[in-house]
């Protein structure tokens, strides 16, 4: 098992996503099965506002499937916004 702690930026889902991507596979390297990651570590901590931004949660949940297509033999505990499907409680 592998603890990646990351410094992630706020608002730079992109830029998280590599540095994730690259963590996987320094984890894999060194015969881990597992790693585990910062809360919020997609959109960076904490997103706030950006979250009412037009595209924002979307880009983080691109982000979390390409990091899934790419976590093969690895197992990842990743934080990230999701919507509420839910009409009760909060949005995300």
């Amino acid at each position: 098992m592998a603890l990646a702690q990351i410094n992630t930026t706020v608002g730079d889902i992109v830029g998280n996503r590599n540095l994730v991507l690259q963590t996987m596979e320094k984890a894999r390297s060194l015969g881990a099965d597992i790693v585990a990651f910062p809360e919020l570590c997609l959109t960076g901590y904490p997103p706030r506002d950006l979250l009412g931004l037009h595209g924002f949660v979307e880009s983080n949940i691109k982000a979390l499937q390409e990091i899934a297509a790419r976590s093969e033999n690895l197992g990842v505990i990743i934080g990230f916004v999701d919507r509420n499907p839910k009409k009760e409680g909060r949005d995300f």
